[in-house]
Formats: structure tokens, sequence, C-alpha cells
């Protein structure tokens, strides 16, 4: 596909190829392709990404505000029809852009632009990227959570960060298990990494901000403690702990009951299918993200 693009766009001046010498990761190509940028908005899409032909003005028209540093659209699964998995990612991603990106927006602090869809302003990058390029993780260069570092780094530098819901963006999802856990063992590891960069700026930001990040980062681990509770209540009495599942199971269909309404699409009530997901193979998950 990329050979395919080039060839179709090389003969157009308004388009300039970067070819790198060998797949470096997507941190080196972006500090490349930024370095050798000129305009004052530079737009990050994944290569598996497809955006409306009005994601870009949409995008630039918020960045109209010379206090936006950083700007994403919402997400959805292009390939949401193969497998129930990305039937269900893909309400994942409504969820994740409409409550949290959308909740988070409104205090001009989201905390993650998503990588498939972003816009950011060159001037802020330009004085980001060697803290950018540098990061660290257990002593060595970071390759993972790009997105998320990028973004906490335009709040710590004073920026806003926002959210436009009708620029719509198309990605590609994982549509069997293993490549879903590795993905979001990724993604847990960025999390609860940044959150210790994140922190300093919660005395600045709107007190939903901090409950938001610590609901991220503890809400998780008191729901694990729970079902391990729950575990170890059935393993010494030989008894089911009826009052915790009804409750997650109560919890689970209201949830998805209020989402299918607020978004009006009945899909969401297929929802539920996510909490055996998240209970079962998600949290184990992000309890092994913590080593």
């Amino acid at each position: 596909a990329i050979v395919r693009a080039r060839a179709f766009y090389s003969r157009d001046p308004r388009f300039s190829f970067i070819l790198l010498p060998e797949n470096v990761g997507k941190r080196k190509a972006q500090i490349a392709a930024i370095g050798q940028s000129s305009g004052d908005l530079v737009l990050n899409v994944d290569s598996d990404s497809t955006i409306a032909f009005d994601v870009v003005s949409k995008l630039a028209s918020k960045m109209g505000d010379p206090e936006v540093g950083a700007v994403m659209g919402q997400l959805t699964a292009s390939n949401s029809g193969d497998t129930w998995l990305t039937k269900l990612i893909d309400m994942e991603y409504w969820l994740a852009c409409n409550e949290e990106r959308a909740a988070q927006a409104r205090f001009g602090a989201v905390m993650c632009c998503c990588g498939p869809c972003a816009m950011y302003r060159r001037s802020a990058l330009a004085s980001l990227l060697d803290q950018y390029e540098t990061q660290l993780f257990r002593g060595k260069l970071s390759d993972f959570g790009e997105d998320r570092h990028l973004t906490i780094l335009m709040l710590k530098a004073g920026f806003r960060t926002e959210y436009v819901p009708n620029a719509i963006v198309a990605t590609v999802v994982p549509d069997t298990l293993k490549p879903y856990l590795r993905q979001q063992l990724r993604w847990a590891r960025s999390t609860f990494r940044d959150t210790f960069l994140v922190l300093p700026l919660l005395r600045g930001l709107n007190p939903f901000l901090t409950l938001d990040v610590v609901g991220q980062n503890i809400g998780p681990l008191l729901l694990a403690l729970s079902v391990v509770t729950g575990l170890a209540h059935f393993i010494m009495t030989a008894t089911v702990p009826w009052w915790t599942i009804l409750i997650i199971a109560s919890m689970t269909i209201i949830r998805c009951s209020v989402v299918a309404l607020h978004a009006r699409q009945l899909r969401f009530l297929g929802f539920v299918l996510h909490t055996p997901i998240n209970l079962f193979l998600l949290l184990p998950l992000k309890a092994y993200a913590l080593d």
C-alpha cells in the first residue's frame, strides 16, 4: 500500500516522501517527518487508518485557538463487522471517545490524543522533541506509548488538548484475542508509566481530571481485588458469592442501557459481553503491566 501511495503521489509537488533506511519505530519516524516539515500544523495518521474528507479542516479549525497544542478526532473500527471482537472494540472506541475524551475536553485536557489521527501545533512540537525522543523505560529508550506521552508533554508545556467528535477516523482493530491483548498490555503500561508525569499537572487542572486519572489507575485494581475476594470466598466456603455477581451484573446492565440511550443505538446492549473479558482477561493483564 505504501509503495502504491508513493507511486501515485510522487509527482505531486505538494507531497514529499521520506524513506528511512530501516524500520526505526513510530517515534523516530515522526521526528524525522516533523524535522523536515514546514507547516504550522502537523497531522499524524497511522498507516492502518482512513480519515474522512473533512477531518483536516475540522481539526485545523479547532487549532485556530493558539492555546490548543493538540487535537484528536473520533475513532471508529473500519473492520467492525469482521468478528464479535471487532464489534466490541468499535463500541469500546465510541465510549473512550464520546465519554472519556469528550469529558476531558470540557476542561481542555484530553489525556491521550490517539495515534490513528491527531493534529499538533508544529511550534509546540519543536520545543518538545528532545524530551519526546529521549524518554526512557527501565533504562532503555521507550518504544511504546508515544501518543499518550506526546499529549502529556503538550499539557506540561501549558497547551490545551482537545477532541472533535465529528472528525471521523476509521482504523483497523485486532480481530482476535491475542493481538488485542498485546495491544492492551502496551496501553496499560503506557497509562501507568505516564501517570507519574501527569501527577504534577493535576494541581492546576480541574478536580474532575484528578478523579479521572485516579479512576483509570486505581479503579481496575479495586475491581480486581473484588474479583479475587469473591474467588477466595468461593474456595474457602464452597459457596458462590451471589451478591458480588449480582452487583457486577446489575452495574453492567445499567451501564450498557444508559450508553444505548445516550448513543441511541441498541447495539450497546451487547457491550455486556465486554464485562467477562474485562474481569478475566484485561484485569490480570493490567496487573501484569505493573511488573
